[in-house]
């Protein structure tokens, strides 16, 4: 992996080069098509789960993603073509919680080799702040030890819900290197013939968000100020981990319309806390956030939430975009 693999902007599909090895990433409609020239067959809901199976599968996966680029994934639609593909697939790797229609599908699907990246780490709440309670901040104090379990309720200990918590984990390096960890165990028991593949591949990449968080604690150390506001209040995760406070202005959708009650807050938190800018993201309108920034006085700045590699993306992948983000936070933080 000293090779850093680098995804076309433009492209929907296409062959990308990883590490030493190379490996066919197919990001298309047609789910679980691949499996060709002996490979495992592996299916992929969106892209931070695409870049863990591709990182660590290397050569020896043939990766789809049923999330096209561009593609906002919360609100993704599956085709029956891509629903009834997924029964073919080898492995399947997804996050409960952010894509309802892939959560039924998976179900559906009865693969064996299906694993949650949900239950790899430990997720928590973030409903305490209004802009990311997911609609139900009532029972944001519930998760407790049963964290590591999906973000939907009827998945939960003794049906409890668990809705409120907050599915972004891979914008935290630290718990993405957790969730790592479990995808590499579990491609090394459902292809044990490459184990010590995955396992180098694996630790590569731990090693890699080992250095992103340590890049992110020691730019984020000192600062101006610890608030910044967003359209979409994806950085939870990442606040806790570095200190830091989000202002999400209306929540988990990135183009919702924020309250006027909140529009208020956000006003005397920007004055309260010295924020110097709104963040949006590149995958919706920043018409919000411009809106805002006008009328607050401040900048705006794009805070990409990795939920997808576009032509707009700051960077090539998962790591570049992060590296990209921490620029973007130093600068309106006022790093020093």
């Amino acid at each position: 992996m000293n090779v850093r693999r680098l995804i076309p902007t433009a492209a929907v599909a296409g062959a990308v080069a990883l590490g030493l090895t190379t490996l066919s990433a197919c990001s298309s409609s047609d789910a679980a098509e691949g499996g060709s020239d002996g490979k495992l067959n592996v299916v992929a809901s969106f892209y931070p789960m695409q870049f863990l199976a591709e990182e660590i599968g290397g050569s020896h996966v043939s990766v789809t993603t049923l999330t096209k680029p561009g593609t906002e994934p919360h609100d993704l639609e599956l085709s029956p073509r891509q629903t009834g593909g997924l029964s073919d697939a080898d492995y399947i790797l997804f996050l409960k919680g952010v894509q309802p229609a892939v959560d039924d599908a998976v179900e559906q699907a009865g693969v064996k080799n299906t694993v949650d990246a949900a239950k790899l780490t430990t997720l928590e709440n973030h409903g305490s702040e209004v802009g990311h309670d997911h609609g139900h901040e009532e029972e944001g104090e519930e998760h407790g030890h049963e964290g590591e379990r999906g973000h939907e309720g009827e998945h939960g200990h003794e049906g409890e819900e668990e809705a409120g918590l907050d599915p972004h984990i891979w914008l935290d390096p630290v718990k993405y290197a957790e969730v790592a960890e479990g995808v590499g165990k579990s491609l090394e028991k459902a292809d044990p013939d490459h184990a010590a593949d995955y396992r180098k591949n694996t630790d590569a990449l731990v090693t890699e968000l080992n250095t992103l968080n340590t890049a992110y604690e020691t730019g984020l150390k000192n600062t101006s100020t610890k608030t910044f506001i967003t359209t979409h209040s994806a950085f939870g995760y990442l606040a806790e981990r570095y200190g830091l406070t989000q202002e999400g202005i209306a929540g988990i959708d990135p183009e919702a319309e924020p309250s006027p009650a909140r529009i208020d807050e956000i006003h005397t938190v920007a004055e309260e806390s010295k924020a110097t800018t709104v963040f949006f993201e590149t995958l919706a309108s920043d018409k919000t956030a411009k809106t805002l920034a006008k009328d607050l006085g401040l900048k705006t700045g794009v805070l990409d939430p990795l939920e997808g590699i576009t032509d707009k993306s700051a960077g090539a992948d998962y790591i570049e975009v992060m590296k990209s983000n921490l620029t973007a936070l130093q600068k309106a933080l006022g790093a020093k």
